[in-house]
């Protein structure tokens, strides 16, 4: 990859990039960090990515960096949750974007990263299986039943109202 090659990939995948790991992790500035370090990788291997492998090698990174940096969180936060146990509800929704974000949340992990990847950012089968690590049946796999828990979590009206 050249050097104009990489900045081309930057001016049209960097907004996919923070938007995809945005939706997962829910922290603007922790985002923008694995963004910044998922190119910086890119930028270390540019010898070795081709140009029209670029974005899915960058989607891989970003989602590996973000995989990494979730479970050294998950680390420190269970170290401090086991001092602290408080419980809220917070039912208070505006409009059916909220209600669907807090189901998307609501999700395991790699079914929130599939469904991301499918949905918001229009993810072949294939490509999410390149990113993730995972074969086709196993990403359409975990698509369904995303979406099923999707579909229970509407559905409910405790969820809605």
């Amino acid at each position: 990859m050249t050097v104009a090659e990489f900045n081309t990939c930057v001016d049209e995948f960097s907004d996919g990039v923070y938007r995809f790991i945005l939706k997962n992790i829910r922290d603007n500035e922790a985002a923008k960090d694995i963004v910044q370090e998922s190119f910086a990788r890119v930028w270390d291997k540019r010898k070795e990515v081709a140009s029209d492998k670029a974005k899915t090698y960058l989607f891989t990174t970003a989602y590996h960096t973000m995989i990494d940096m979730i479970r050294k969180d998950k680390r420190n936060t269970e170290f401090n949750a086991s001092h602290h146990n408080f419980s809220t509800v917070d039912n208070d929704y505006s409009d059916l974007s909220e209600i669907l974000e807090k189901a998307v949340n609501t999700l395991p992990e790699i079914q929130r990263t599939v469904v991301l990847l499918r949905d918001y950012e229009g993810y072949s089968y294939k490509e999410i299986g390149d990113i993730t690590g995972l074969n086709e049946p196993q990403v359409k796999v975990y698509i369904y039943r995303a979406r099923l828990l999707l579909k229970q979590y509407i559905v409910s009206l405790d969820n809605v109202v």
